[in-house]
């Protein structure tokens, strides 16, 4: 893993050099993906089939109800009672982010409305085939279904014509009765544009592989996409000398599990805690199913960073804009308050990303790739658009008016003017 100095004379410019790389990687499949969008544009459920057997050697795009209530019938019921507390625990924390209208009258009797309205269809984008994410499923599903929308859609690539139970499960417990199994570029294609068998929809979201990034940025306009950069998994953790280096290994290794383009950042002023945690990782690399991955992760996008001042970690952290960020010292309430760029922060040892992901109750589809530095994460707000509504008086327009004629004569745009001076010229 690479080792960074803050005190090196060139931290800053090095730093910049390896998160671009790193984020060039993701961006990188777009020629592919571009390709795939245009042959299931024309094509259709042709070209979505041929994808599906040569990606996931599925001939299944959309399952059946028997199948998938075999499937549900099938899961543990730990694993269900599971589902079951996550999905209580994530529904009361977003029906907590609604929004309401607004409404006022002013001066002039003017009257003024703000409306929110749930959109009509949205996609939830379902990271499959040979893994499985029902957190993924509940974190997307329950913010629009607190916002009211009428026709969730699952994506869920399914693998040799089988999903997953409880990503299953966890859709029956949101009420998604439609489901496809199809995943990738050609997925959200398939969604966006519409098949004979896939109905398209207004919006779509949900953390993907860069692939499906790349193929959501390249659709946009056609169809809506969340306000930020959903791409491969990322977590910073700033430690200090009480730090478990056991359990920040732990951390680090947790997120790599996820995705070879997957980042993992620690930061300390205490070099010694670099050096242990270091060694735990690679003897804890040891002992998990998806090692290969995690190593790849950690060895081409991990980076260990020594900075001695709390100063210079507000700073860095800032610069970074992780989708996690642990915060994983003593005293974590001297540094919090000015960092201002990341998806979500963990406060306190015990507050682990992993937690965050599954129950807590907050939403686990975070900004990544520096996104953090404008966007945020999944929320109810996602899931409304808004309205203006405007009522003027005959007092409104007469009294605003002549300042708006002059500002629209001073742009140049004297048919703004004329559309004003009409209404209050007085007879």
């Amino acid at each position: 893993m690479k080792i960074l100095d803050s005190n090196n004379k060139n931290f800053e410019k090095i730093l910049d050099a390896l998160l671009l790389k790193r984020k060039n990687k993701v961006k990188s499949n777009s020629v592919s993906v571009t390709n795939i969008i245009k042959d299931v544009k024309k094509n259709g459920d042709k070209a979505v089939l041929k994808y599906e057997k040569k990606f996931n050697q599925n001939n299944v795009i959309i399952p059946s109800s028997k199948n998938i209530t075999k499937s549900i019938k099938s899961l543990n019921l730990k694993v269900k009672k599971s589902i079951d507390i996550a999905y209580d625990r994530i529904y009361k924390f977003h029906s907590l982010q609604k929004f309401k209208n607004i409404s006022y009258v002013d001066k002039f009797n003017n009257k003024l409305e703000y409306k929110y309205f749930p959109l009509e269809s949205v996609a939830i984008y379902v990271p499959g085939s040979t893994a499985s994410y029902p957190s993924s499923v509940l974190m997307n599903a329950i913010p629009a279904i607190v916002a009211g929308v009428k026709r969730i859609v699952m994506i869920n690539p399914g693998y040799k014509g089988k999903q997953n139970s409880a990503v299953l499960y966890a859709a029956k417990k949101c009420k998604i009765k439609e489901i496809y199994s199809i995943g990738g570029p050609s997925a959200i294609a398939a969604i966006t544009y519409g098949t004979k068998k896939i109905k398209k929809v207004d919006k779509i979201v949900g953390p993907g592989n860069s692939y499906v990034t790349a193929a959501k940025k390249e659709v946009f306009g056609d169809v809506g996409i969340e306000g930020m950069v959903a791409g491969p998994s990322e977590v910073t953790i700033v430690c200090d000398k009480f730090s478990n280096p056991e359990w920040v290994a732990s951390d680090l290794i947790g997120q790599a599990e996820h995705d070879y383009l997957a980042q993992c950042i620690l930061i300390s002023k205490n070099k010694e805690l670099l050096k242990k945690v270091k060694f735990e990782l690679f003897k804890q690399l040891k002992e998990i199913p998806r090692s290969t991955i995690a190593k790849k992760s950690l060895l081409d996008n991990g980076i260990l960073i020594y900075i001695n001042s709390d100063r210079k970690i507000i700073e860095v952290v800032n610069r970074i804009a992780p989708e996690h960020l642990e915060l994983n010292v003593k005293n974590y309430n001297s540094i919090v308050s000015k960092i201002k760029n990341s998806g979500s922060i963990c406060l306190g040892k015990y507050a682990v990303m992993a937690m965050t992901d599954y129950n807590v109750g907050s939403n686990h589809v975070l900004p990544t790739n520096g996104s953090a530095k404008y966007s945020s994460g999944i929320s109810v707000n996602e899931f409304y658009k808004r309205i203006s509504y405007v009522n003027l008086s005959k007092k409104g327009i007469e009294s605003l008016g002549p300042s708006v004629i002059t500002l629209a004569n001073y742009e140049g745009l004297n048919g703004h003017a004329q559309s004003v001076i009409k209404r209050i010229r007085r007879k």
